[in-house]
């Protein structure tokens, strides 16, 4: 499709539904950052009947952390399509384009965008696109082996939140998108729904900040990007001197996340396809050494936490505030009614103390949120790993038994593989090439034609690096009428032989 400013809500209509018992070539469940991109790239394949189910009744990304200024990590180009299909009307500049804002950003001089318009985008590219069905909750997926085909069932969920009504499809193919959910580790579960003692997850904080403004000491606690950002979005908003902050994390140091060139060539394909070959216990260990690939902080934001910290020393004086790295809550508890004890140990010195604080923030992550409920009717047909995790093949989908797989019925996942497919599985930067490979597998063609080798390092002793062969641009047509062209004569103000010298 070629490029346009803001494409019409009926660009490609879906299919004619007028048979519900009809399946569908594909069912995406859940509505995030990366279905939503398998759904715009999806949306120009004629033929292609495909339809999203999201719970929620409207699109959202991490609105708890859209903190003023706070960026995504990833270059812009990590959109939902540009990699895989860089004409794509749902692209990031096409967005600015159409909102009369591409020569600002130009002159922005900006890789790496806010948080808060990456949401914005993405809401965006859902008004553009049909087939997204907001406010339908997903209840279970089984597997009709007379038909060969799933049967989705699900739930309408009126804007109040009440369910409404009940429906049913079916599909050729379902793709997982469900994300993650916010991690809690256990000794500090017991404390969150404490009403008096604010002990919230990171992906709540705006809804919080007041609240957590107002407490006499607040304690943040996770070393990732997202402890480092509320940490310093605290720090600038509480006086000077009397900041009452304390940063733990578990990680030896607020580390920098590894950002050099070759080791962001760990986020391509060559290498999701290098790691998904590799035996399972290696996987495993590998994806626990790898964590600041992934789990460091950014550089300017380390950098401007310590500018903050420095300012407040110009008149004399340190900042009421305590960053200490190495450090694992042991466990937790509530001192009367409204302050939190935390048990601690330092995991280098073998020491352990006691803190005791208002207000606990947990920037302690996320996980993968488990396929179990949802996949509980296809469970007899799944295979599973030695950890009895799903076995996920090359193509992102759900090892199955032959009576499933040999149908041409598949189940294909998003942001589940990390054991399978390594620490790229989350990253947005590999949203459009998955989300391509995936409608490739699904019409059984070339749809999208992807990059046979996507960096410099070679994983691998048994894969020797080729040089692919260039793509041919394609040939364009002069536009010179050679009937009326006329020799244009050289009288030597030129800059050397065969210059043309234009009157």
């Amino acid at each position: 499709m070629s490029p346009q400013s803001n494409p019409p809500a009926d660009a490609h209509p879906n299919p004619s539904r007028q048979d519900p018992d009809t399946p569908r070539d594909l069912v995406g469940i859940g509505i995030g950052p990366f279905n939503l991109s398998l759904a715009a790239l999806a949306q120009p394949l004629a033929g292609l009947d495909a339809v999203f189910y999201e719970q929620r009744t409207a699109f959202a990304w991490h609105p708890g952390l859209l903190i003023d200024g706070s960026r995504v990590q990833v270059p812009f180009l990590a959109d939902l399509v540009t990699l895989a299909d860089p004409a794509s009307p749902w692209s990031f500049l096409n967005y600015l384009r159409a909102r009369d804002r591409l020569f600002p950003f130009y002159f922005a001089e900006r890789f790496h965008i806010q948080r808060a318009e990456y949401d914005a985008y993405c809401r965006w590219v859902c008004e553009s696109l049909t087939g997204l069905c907001f406010g339908h909750q997903v209840d279970a997926v089984r597997f009709n082996p007379e038909r060969d085909v799933f049967e989705v069932d699900f739930t309408r969920i009126a804007p109040d939140g009440e369910a409404e009504g009940l429906g049913r499809t079916y599909a050729r193919n379902i793709v997982l998108g469900i994300g993650t959910e916010p991690y809690v580790p256990d000794p500090l579960r017991p404390l969150v729904d404490a009403p008096a003692v604010p002990v919230i997850h990171a992906a709540d904080y705006l809804d919080h900040r007041e609240r957590l403004l107002a407490a006499e000491h607040v304690t943040v606690i996770g070393s990732g990007q997202s402890g480092a950002e509320i940490f310093l979005d605290l720090l600038r908003r509480r006086p000077v001197g009397r900041e009452k902050l304390h940063w733990l994390g578990r990680t030896e140091a607020f580390a920098p996340m590894e950002y050099s060139k070759l080791g962001l060539e760990h986020f391509t394909p060559d290498y999701t396809r290098y790691f998904h070959a590799l035996a399972e216990p290696v996987r495993d260990q590998l994806l626990a050494s790898q964590w600041q690939l992934h789990k460091g902080i950014d550089a300017a934001t380390l950098a401007a936490i310590h500018d903050e910290l420095y300012r407040r020393t110009l008149h004399g004086g340190w900042p009421d505030a305590v960053l200490t790295p190495g450090v694992r809550v042991r466990t937790a508890g509530r001192v009367a009614t409204t302050k939190v004890e935390l048990h601690l140990e330092h995991v280098h010195q073998n020491t352990r103390s006691r803190m005791t604080t208002d207000a606990v923030v947990l920037a302690t992550g996320y996980r993968e949120r488990s396929l179990d409920r949802i996949l509980a009717g296809l469970d007899p047909y799944l295979r599973r790993d030695g950890r009895e995790r799903p076995r996920i093949d090359d193509r992102h989908r759900l090892v199955m038994d032959p009576s499933v797989s040999g149908s041409g019925c598949h189940v294909y996942v998003q942001n589940a593989e990390r054991h399978t497919h390594g620490i790229g599985t989350p990253d947005l930067g590999l949203a459009a090439w998955r989300s391509a490979a995936i409608l490739n597998s699904v019409t059984g063609k070339d749809t999208y034609a992807l990059p046979s080798r996507t960096a410099f390092t070679t994983f691998g002793l048994e894969q020797q690096p080729r040089i692919p062969a260039a793509r041919k641009a394609p040939v364009l047509t002069p536009l010179v009428d050679t009937t009326c062209a006329t020799p244009v004569k050289n009288h030597g103000r030129g800059r050397g032989k065969g210059h043309l010298n234009i009157p």
